[in-house]
């Protein structure tokens, strides 16, 4: 049984993760998680000690856990850079911030680091509306460049073609060609997905609330530094960290928002692309990171998510997410693994860690924290 640990500072409860009905547990590791949650209330996605929140989390859990695999996500340069207008000066300092708390992660815990920039940022440009559309368009969760097209007429097909600001347009059958073997569910994936020139967005049906003055750069590639080895490509990072389990404890550390233009450690360019598609910061960038192969089909950009919403939906403390991914690198290595971040639900997620502890957020709004026991 996999248990969710809901922690809102005042008190604390106890859900199965699967199903949401309370539970009781008095496991070492429930306590553990327990007693973690309650020493480190969460601060807030955009308050200036939410990345120190993710250092003293994750090095009170290593003490009491003792795990040989950690894995850590910073993001809070990533929510402040998207919703606020900053100069470059208050950016230098959020990144300057940033990696003060990863090195002093790393020089507390003496974790070998693996650490990733998840791609730039830059300005938006502009917005493009496609809510006028006979069919329906869709950009999901946090996806800035893709929306899918679905019951496409050939009038929208006309319109979104002709504007000047749309890079592609490729049919279902053309992206999945893109991904061979890649495992898919037919119904999920639009008919077309459409794909914005850099800095360019669009306006449809998913779209945040809140405006964007900032979104992820198109980064083909993105920056690793360790002194493990070059993996080359996203797909040969989680291979990297398993060749080298068996004799060092690893810290696999994704910092948002921050990519080859920011990155202030010497790294190695890493592929974060396969022709003309390129991941942007999220699970299926983390995903890819965490199996070894590509996983743009989970939950592709501009899939119909509220076709899959019911009254008793599995997961209900995951966001969007309908089951716990497999083979991940969390679930697959049988030892000790804990994940700690400030990305909410992909904390538990895509880790796949046997403990996690995470932000309880959701758009920005601060609802507590929560661990989750695999």
């Amino acid at each position: 049984m996999s248990l969710a640990i809901i922690d809102a500072r005042q008190w604390q409860n106890l859900f199965d993760l699967r199903t949401g009905a309370k539970r009781e547990d008095d496991r070492p590791e429930t306590r553990i998680v327990r007693d973690v949650l309650a020493r480190h209330p969460y601060p807030g996605d955009v308050e200036n000690a939410s990345n120190a929140w993710v250092t003293d989390t994750a090095l009170d859990l290593i003490d009491k856990y003792q795990p040989q695999l950690a894995c850590l996500c910073y993001a809070h340069q990533y929510f402040v850079s998207r919703y606020n207008p900053l100069a470059d000066s208050e950016r230098q300092a959020l990144f300057k911030a940033v990696f003060e708390e990863v090195r002093r992660f790393v020089d507390a815990s003496g974790y070998t680091p693996l650490i990733i920039g998840t791609g730039d940022m830059r300005a938006v440009a502009g917005e493009m509306d496609l809510s006028r559309l006979e069919g329906l368009a869709i950009s999901s969760h946090w996806s800035a460049r893709y929306a899918g097209l679905h019951q496409a007429t050939p009038g929208d097909l006309a319109y979104v073609r002709g504007l000047d600001n749309v890079e592609r347009v490729v049919s279902r059958q053309e992206w999945i060609s893109l991904f061979p073997g890649v495992d898919y569910t037919l119904e999920r994936i639009p008919e077309y997905l459409l794909i914005a020139r850099e800095g360019w967005t669009f306006r449809t049906t998913g779209t945040p609330l809140r405006k964007s003055v900032m979104i992820p750069a198109t980064s083909w590639s993105i920056p690793v530094a360790t002194p493990l080895g070059s993996p080359g490509t996203i797909t040969a990072i989680r291979g990297l960290i398993e060749r080298n389990l068996s004799d060092k404890r690893i810290a696999l550390i994704l910092v948002e928002g921050v990519g080859e233009h920011d990155f202030p450690l010497p790294y190695q360019a890493c592929n974060n692309q396969v022709d003309w598609f390129y991941y942007e910061p999220g699970e299926a960038q983390y995903l890819t990171v965490m199996t070894g192969t590509h996983q743009v089909f989970a939950y592709p950009s501009g899939y119909k998510y509220h076709d899959e919403n019911d009254n008793n939906p599995d997961y209900p403390y995951s966001g969007y997410f309908k089951t716990v991914p497999e083979h991940t690198l969390g679930r697959d290595y049988q030892g000790k693994s804990i994940a700690v971040g400030n990305r909410s639900m992909l904390t538990h997620m895509v880790f796949g860690a046997k403990i996690a502890i995470e932000c309880f957020a959701r758009n920005l709004y601060n609802q507590g924290t929560m661990g989750v026991i695999l």
